[in-house]
């Protein structure tokens, strides 16, 4: 089964964030965006906190700034006036407006308070784009929101035209490592291509000698409006389903070739990835340089497979990085017993078991739209020995005493969650090296005599 009976309704400790926190972020990916929520201005704090927590970066995310009489009267005039101040502060080239619990439950017709805006300004010369996304929190988690933001910013900008060949990589969230690593991986098979979002430089800038209110780098609005032309799209997600995507309206509105690949993390997920762009390329081998990662890795493998075989884990996070992380540990010989998400699409049971089967002595428990509460209930009685995953769940390591790999988002109580690389057979290197040194200090630790040679 993929899920237990509710005995309650509460959520203790949620798996999960805001889906306008997700939205925040697909924005901050764009190059001269802003994010701006239409709510109250505790939402904005509280995902700000969020993000800047994990990222150790400013950001500014705008917001309506709702109070209680626009509970009852509606938030239009503060949308309006906020837009106002954004524009006049910031100068930015797209505004990304997602709503809130709040604004959604009171129905504020955002739709049209944006018409009315528009038509009140009265001067195209004076306006960004504005591309609004509903991302109610109570019907949806960060994930959701970030690929509502992701296919509303290609359904308001991608343009059609004459065939430009260009090949769009639409990651879901991962590291800005991982954009980087991205990008890197696809001037290797010399493709022109275009990632949306990049946020590798406006959430993990360099030092500046002034604060700079946008900062630079992101996809452009120019190159969005190319994906409309290009040839073939990519998405990450094997828990996307048919809900809508970006490379959905690519699709259905402009007939790309649309590719649906799992998470690259491990050796088949990044072969599969990697003989895609073969194909889309025309190359018939892999470039020299990821040939000689992928050998290091098989190498390493060979060499570290002695300390992981058998062992257990508890794996919880995004539902396509659950997804991910178990085919790569079902390849190294650890066991994940329970995989868990707050996330409920729906397919996290069928996906984890396409990656598993015929990988483990058995199947892992799966459990979607889940908790912490219940996570430690299912992992108190699986006996693992890892638990990997974002910060979240550092009180259930603790409570068990058994070590946490923190990876995925947020990671807020160590530095450089940001950089930690997770994707390709690069990032699968540097991701086995942790596990097993992690494995073998645990054993240093827990040896009566201690050891000094592996």
């Amino acid at each position: 089964m993929s899920s237990n009976p509710p005995k309650y309704l509460s959520t203790t400790n949620a798996c999960k964030l805001c889906a306008p926190l997700g939205a925040s972020l697909a924005f901050k990916g764009v190059a001269g965006a802003v994010p701006f929520l239409h709510g109250s201005q505790g939402c904005a704090t509280y995902m700000r906190r969020y993000l800047i927590s994990h990222f150790n970066e400013p950001i500014d995310i705008a917001s309506s700034a709702l109070g209680e009489k626009n509970a009852i009267f509606g938030g239009g005039p503060n949308l309006k006036l906020g837009l106002t101040n954004v524009i006049k502060k910031y100068h930015p080239e797209l505004i990304g407006v997602a709503t809130t619990c709040l604004t959604e439950t009171i129905g504020d017709d955002v739709a049209r308070f944006l018409a009315e805006y528009i038509r009140e300004v009265n001067d195209p010369t004076l306006l960004p784009r504005i591309v609004r996304v509903s991302t109610p929190s109570y019907s949806g988690t960060h994930m959701e929101g970030f690929h509502a933001a992701v296919t509303a910013l290609i359904a308001a900008l991608a343009e059609g035209g004459e065939a430009n060949g260009i090949v769009t990589l639409l990651p879901g969230l991962v590291s800005p490592a991982d954009l980087r690593h991205l990008k890197e991986i696809m001037a290797e098979f010399g493709l022109d291509s275009v990632l949306l979002p990049d946020y590798s430089d406006t959430m993990d800038g360099q030092a500046a000698s002034r604060y700079e209110k946008i900062p630079t780098g992101g996809t452009t609005l120019e190159q969005i409006r190319s994906t409309g032309a290009g040839r073939a799209v990519i998405e990450f997600g094997r828990t996307l389903g048919e809900s809508p995507s970006g490379g959905t309206v690519l699709k259905t509105r402009f007939g790309l070739a649309r590719h649906r690949l799992g998470m690259p993390i491990g050796i088949r997920e990044s072969d599969a990835f990697l003989a895609l762009l073969a194909e889309l390329s025309g190359r018939p081998s892999l470039p020299a340089s990821l040939q000689a990662e992928r050998g290091r890795l098989i190498d390493s493998l060979i060499d570290g497979h002695k300390y992981l075989f058998g062992k257990r884990a508890v794996v919880y996070g995004e539902e396509d990085l659950v997804v991910g992380l178990t085919a790569f540990l079902s390849e190294i010989g650890v066991r994940p017993v329970l995989c868990a998400s707050g996330g409920r699409s729906g397919h996290l049971q069928a996906a984890v078991s396409a990656v598993s089967e015929g990988f483990l002595p058995e199947a892992p428990l799966v459990r979607e739209d889940t908790d912490f509460f219940e996570i430690a209930e299912e992992a108190t009685a699986l006996a693992p020995d890892l638990i990997i995953g974002h910060s979240k769940g550092y009180h259930l390591a603790r409570r068990l005493n058994i070590p946490l790999i923190r990876l995925g988002f947020p990671i807020h109580d160590r530095l450089g969650g940001q950089r930690l690389l997770h994707l390709g057979h690069r990032g699968a290197q540097r991701l086995f090296d942790e596990i097993v040194n992690t494995v073998i200090s645990r054993q240093q630790e827990r040896s009566p005599v201690g050891y000094s040679y592996m």
